[in-house]
């Protein structure tokens, strides 16, 4: 299933070989076919790929390219990927499960929900101004295919720590059925639109002072939430 490489032995049982000056004479070489063995190949391309796209953005990505860092015939992709929306998708795939990673490594254990809650979205917007073409791909309908069961699955994880943080803002909403689910979206669009403004360099420092960060912000919406200590 892996593309084939070729090389010319140094010699063989059953086959006399004709030396020349310490070289195997031409019409004695001949070529063996062997399968490129690697551990993990469409992980590597994925690896591979996700390096070309912040080195060059998303414009910049094909099949030929990431074969050609991974060392493998220009063919090799096509075995894994459907086109380079399909490469695409699975960068996308990869970018949500570092994204959720991320999130959680910052999480102090033994902290209130509150200092969780601001370590997560820190967590969000440092990976997005560190992995600034990974994060946008991760978001774009026209780079990658969303009905993908395995980005779906990528991006239900990295939600899943926002629907994780959301615990205890219900009280926002008053004793709405679903206050959950609205409490989960706010803090998604707080820390996400925060993300995107960062990105586009509108969060900069200015004559009021340095550029606020999102910790700063939450305080005067949250801190209206009688927020328990997590059990």
């Amino acid at each position: 299933m892996f593309p084939m490489e070729t090389y010319v032995p140094e010699g063989r049982p059953g086959v006399k070989q004709k030396v020349d000056g310490g070289n195997i004479a031409g019409h004695n070489r001949f070529m063996i076919e062997k399968p490129y063995h690697h551990g993990d190949l469409k992980q590597a391309l994925v690896d591979a790929g996700i390096a070309l796209l912040e080195e060059v953005g998303p414009e910049g990505l094909s099949l030929r390219a990431i074969a050609a860092r991974v060392g493998v015939s220009h063919a090799a992709p096509q075995r894994h990927f459907d086109g380079v929306r399909g490469l695409k998708t699975a960068i996308a795939a990869e970018g949500f499960r570092r994204h959720a990673a991320f999130m959680r490594a910052g999480l102090p254990p033994d902290a209130d929900r509150q200092a969780r809650r601001f370590a997560a979205m820190q967590g969000y917007v440092r990976f997005a101004t560190t992995h600034p073409h990974l994060f946008t791909l991760m978001f774009s309908t026209r780079d990658a295919e969303f009905s993908d069961p395995d980005l779906q699955q990528a991006g239900a994880e990295s939600y899943g720590v926002l629907a994780d943080i959301a615990e205890g803002l219900e009280p926002l909403y008053d004793g709405a059925p679903d206050a959950r689910r609205r409490a989960e979206i706010l803090l998604w669009a707080i820390v996400h639109g925060y993300s995107q403004l960062a990105l586009t360099g509108l969060l900069c420092a200015d004559e009021n002072g340095p550029a606020l960060p999102i910790e700063a912000v939450m305080p005067a919406l949250i801190g209206q939430v009688d927020d328990p200590p997590s059990r």
